[in-house]
């Protein structure tokens, strides 16, 4: 049985949709749907996070108001599965050049960041992420504390 997981990454991302949906929509949306996790890492979604994840959402993509909801509830019904970053980092990895992955890496501190309190999980979660996106270690100590001094 295909996890809500799966069927979001074959609605949207998949390569064979790519005639449908336009590669930046693509980009966009498995971007978005790793800041979604990261919300969801620590079990615990506050009012603080649940606004941050949809402002920079709206302000780096071009999403619509149902995509949002979906990658949101998505979150909330596959956090006790096992998930498969790969299929979004790799889609990521293939179109995206370094800066945006570093760019994308602080929007995630931002987000771990976003109720004033930094979780283990949300920092094993970030750190594999930054790992599966190429992003060198510095360059993810860097965004984090660019965050922490904006955040203060």
């Amino acid at each position: 049985m295909l996890t809500k997981l799966q069927t979001f990454f074959d609605r949207y991302l998949d390569e064979k949709r790519q005639d449908e949906i336009p590669l930046e929509h693509r980009l966009q949306l498995a971007a978005s749907a790793l800041m979604v996790e990261m919300m969801h890492v620590d079990e615990t979604v506050t009012d603080h996070e649940n606004k941050k994840i949809r402002v920079l959402i709206k302000q780096r993509y071009e999403l619509d108001e149902a995509e949002i909801e979906d990658l949101i509830d998505l979150a909330h019904n596959e956090k006790h599965e096992a998930t498969d970053y790969y299929s979004f980092t790799s889609l990521l990895n293939t179109h995206y050049t370094q800066q945006q992955k570093i760019k994308l890496v602080e929007d995630l501190w931002h987000i771990a960041y976003s109720d004033d309190e930094l979780d283990k999980y949300e920092e094993h979660l970030l750190r594999r992420l930054s790992e599966l996106l190429h992003v060198p270690h510095q360059d993810f100590i860097r965004t984090k504390h660019r965050v922490l001094k904006n955040n203060s």
